[in-house]
């Protein structure tokens, strides 16, 4: 079990996030901040995520539809508008270089996308603003985007509830294609390791502040 040393953060999406907040207070104790609302019609809370108790550049963001944004339509970011319920859809990590990267994953046959410039205001009206990677359809959500915080303070570092990272990783059933999408970043251990196993998705294991562990 590890953790990727560049892990920027791990996304929990859901068609309702009142109810994805809801879902995470009862399985592990822990509320998540409310984090503001997005330009595509989406808003999210964030947990803050620690590793041995030490505070690290790590956080937990549960994103949903904006209840406030015009219309009735469900967003389509990380397919929200096709989930049921919360899922662990995907994660970002934050290299050195982020243009660099994509440069060096397309010369290695994957393509993470373009970096484009994206906003979110908090909730007491302060315009947060980053760069990331958004792949072209059909996304590869199993291979991490990329983002860059550029003088924005990173959300994991700020005053928000926490709980403890124990590890998190990619499981595959065939994990040979994922396996040279994601060597295509150049990133090392910097990103989630890939085990092969049955049934392909991500796990998070997580440790409450009573010591329970808690796999998502």
């Amino acid at each position: 079990m590890s953790v990727p040393h560049l892990l920027d953060h791990v996304v929990i999406a859901g068609p309702d996030l009142a109810e994805t907040v809801d879902w995470f207070r009862e399985l592990t104790g822990v509320t998540p901040a409310p984090g503001g609302t997005h330009p595509t019609g989406t808003a999210n809370a964030l947990v803050a995520l620690t590793v041995n108790g030490e505070p690290r550049p790590h956080y937990l963001e549960l994103i949903g539809p904006d209840p406030e944004r015009k219309g009735e339509e469900l967003p389509k970011t990380f397919s929200i508008n096709r989930l049921k319920k919360p899922t662990l859809i995907t994660y970002a990590v934050h290299p050195q270089g982020i243009d660099q990267v994509v440069e060096r994953a397309r010369a290695a046959g994957f393509d993470p996308g373009d970096v484009q410039d994206l906003t979110r205001r908090t909730p007491d009206g302060t315009e947060l603003s980053w760069r990331l990677t958004q792949a072209q359809a059909p996304r590869n959500y199993a291979v991490p985007f990329l983002i860059d915080w550029g003088e924005t303070t990173q959300p994991g570092l700020g005053d928000l509830p926490a709980i403890d990272l124990v590890s998190f990783e990619r499981i595959e059933v065939n994990p040979g294609p994922q396996q040279k999408a994601t060597d295509a970043l150049g990133l090392g251990d910097g990103v989630a390791a890939i085990r092969e196993a049955q049934g392909s998705r991500f796990v998070l294991r997580l440790r409450t502040e009573d010591g329970r562990e808690i796999e998502i």
